[in-house]
């Protein structure tokens, strides 16, 4: 069974806990980031419902809720980053961004439910490297408003994220474009949208340091923040046997 790893720069512009999701089953694995650092990743999965979600804390304490809903076929990440209070920052910001992505990048979320592991200490390392993603985020969203619109997890997961909830307009343009099952359209997510200045604008590390972590600052910036996925299953592994008549049959073994 391979396992994967991907990351994700996302830019955004900034104008200024988590929850927990009940699940049909959580799987606690301990990871080794691809720079030798190991820490648990929670994997929970609800089959019914049709997501996965996994949190963890990386290494600069920022800690990530990256929700994956099938049904719509999009992914919610929420990230808490801590503030430095002796630079008089705010203790610390929550944001969320939306991203489409193709079924097939994921195994699903009934796989991911039947996932065991026989020894819980085992520490997990991927085979195979995704390489790093580029997101460029140029729209706030009004959470409340549009939210509900394109995943029923946005308005529990980024509740807290009312003003730093961000998704790409050419995303969330091809998202609408490839949904039947959509009844409104880009036109209904502009109004609850409001497009970021993309020139002219200075970044947040060159802000006073105060600043760069506060919710209503007037003076609007541009962000990176790097978002590591560093182990997620690619697939179950399966073995073949004999039943006791002697017939061929296959079962999960891994």
């Amino acid at each position: 069974m391979k396992m994967k790893a991907s990351c994700s720069v996302i830019l955004l512009l900034l104008a200024a806990f988590w929850p927990s999701f009940i699940s049909c089953t959580t799987l606690v694995v301990n990871v080794k980031s691809q720079n030798g650092d190991v820490f648990q990743e929670a994997i929970s999965a609800n089959h019914s419902d049709d997501w996965v979600s996994l949190e963890y804390m990386q290494p600069d304490a920022t800690h990530v809720t990256h929700l994956i809903d099938f049904k719509q076929e999009l992914q919610v990440v929420h990230v808490v980053r801590l503030g430095e209070e002796e630079l008089r920052q705010k203790p610390y910001q929550e944001m969320c961004f939306i991203t489409k992505f193709l079924k097939e990048d994921y195994i699903s979320s009934d796989a991911m439910t039947k996932l065991r592991q026989k020894n819980p200490w085992t520490v997990r390392t991927p085979e195979e490297d995704r390489g790093t993603e580029q997101l460029d985020m140029d729209l706030s969203l009004d959470v409340g408003a549009v939210g509900g619109l394109l995943s029923q997890h946005i308005p529990t997961l980024c509740s807290t994220a009312q003003t730093t909830t961000f998704a790409s307009s050419r995303d969330l343009k091809t998202w609408l474009n490839d949904r039947q099952d959509v009844d409104s359209d880009w036109a209904a997510v502009s109004d609850a949208s409001h497009q970021q200045p993309s020139r002219g604008v200075t970044s947040c590390s060159q802000l006073p340091s105060h600043q760069q972590l506060h919710y209503n600052s007037q003076q609007p910036c541009i962000c990176q923040q790097e978002v590591c996925l560093w182990w997620y299953p690619c697939g179950l592994k399966f073995c073949r046997d004999r039943d006791d008549s002697g017939k061929s049959m296959s079962y999960r073994c891994g």
